[in-house]
């Protein structure tokens, strides 16, 4: 009969020592807590072979929430996901305005996507924030487009949105982008999970 490790604590550890025991790429020591969380969280270690972090990009979001920076999300199952009142004990706040009344309507006058407009309406919070996608490409390339001014350029992208249609594209452009800090995962695979799970392990870290 198989024995079942039952401590959370316990859990965690072993997945990690796992995890690390399996990575084939050599990654910087600061990095090592993004790279293995996206594994556990999408229990697939060839994950390793397409995580893309920017030299800059750990820095820049530990710095960033240790200054008490938003974080905004393309879609609230990004917001759910992220540990809340771990952020709010380190000065910030999570913020999605998908849903906002406006949007809808809005998006159809601008004849663009919902996740698209959701930005484009509120260029004035990313200056700073971290942004997290998971889900829209076409967010990914709103944020792209707004941060290419220093007024509205966030202090890291996270863009690991999902999917078939645009999602590889706009994470290949993201990563051309090596003038913006971003962590990503290239390719189709992505998601909100993932999303959520890098901001988590830079709370973590910023915590320490």
């Amino acid at each position: 009969m198989t024995e079942f490790i039952l401590d959370p604590q316990q859990i965690e550890a072993k997945s990690m020592s796992i995890i690390r025991s399996g990575l084939t790429r050599t990654w910087p020591e600061k990095e090592y807590p993004v790279v293995e969380r996206l594994i556990h969280t999408s229990g697939d270690p060839s994950l390793e072979q397409v995580i893309a972090i920017h030299p800059q990009a750990i820095d820049c979001g530990l710095q960033a929430l240790k200054n008490g920076a938003r974080v905004i999300t393309d879609v609230e199952m990004v917001r759910a996901g992220i540990a809340k009142e771990k952020l709010k004990s380190l000065g910030g706040s999570v913020e999605c305005y998908l849903n906002a009344p406006e949007i809808p309507q809005q998006a159809k006058e601008w004849g663009i996507t919902r996740s698209m407009t959701a930005f484009r309406m509120h260029p004035e919070r990313l200056q700073g924030a971290i942004v997290a996608i998971g889900n829209a490409p076409t967010a990914l390339l709103e944020v792209l487009r707004l941060a290419e001014d220093p007024e509205t350029r966030p202090a890291l992208i996270i863009g690991i949105p999902v999917g078939f249609v645009g999602a590889k594209e706009s994470k290949d452009l993201l990563w051309q982008h090596q003038e913006i800090p971003s962590i990503t995962v290239l390719g189709t695979r992505g998601g909100s999970p993932l999303a959520a799970t890098v901001v988590n392990a830079l709370i973590y870290t910023a915590l320490r």
